[in-house]
């Protein structure tokens, strides 16, 4: 379910969507159903598995970490692959960009950038169960 999701700028629905799938399969895997009232804290304990927001938020500061450590030429850091600037926007409120997916995360876990981008103290700061 995380294939790829180091660069998705995912909204909370989203993240909610992938929450509520995950835990369709555990219950499918451990035998139980909603009928049986099994709160989703005592399936994940019994698994072993971690949240899928926190995996989701592994992820993407572990790939803001890759694109940090880039040269400052390389397409992803030059910005060959934001937005272009001078286009015609829709109306309403702007897109989430992938940006403001991991500042937010950055700010949400209370991780410096620079935390963020040391491998060894980042392992260390949010690292998380593997299922």
């Amino acid at each position: 379910m995380l294939y790829g999701a180091e660069c998705w700028p995912t909204k909370r629905r989203h993240v909610q969507q992938r929450s509520v799938a995950e835990m369709r399969m555990l219950r499918w895997f451990c035998g139980h159903t909603r009928r049986d009232r099994v709160w989703n804290e005592a399936i994940r304990e019994r698994v072993g598995v971690a949240p899928i927001e926190e995996k989701l938020t592994q992820h993407w500061l572990r790939w803001f970490g890759h694109v940090q450590r880039r040269p400052p030429e390389a397409p992803v850091r030059s910005g060959v692959l934001k937005c272009v600037d001078k286009v015609r926007r829709g109306r309403g409120r702007t897109k989430l960009t992938w940006d403001e997916s991991v500042k937010r995360d950055l700010k949400d876990w209370d991780i410096s950038e620079e935390l963020a981008l040391d491998r060894s103290a980042r392992r260390l700061g949010i690292n998380v169960a593997e299922p």
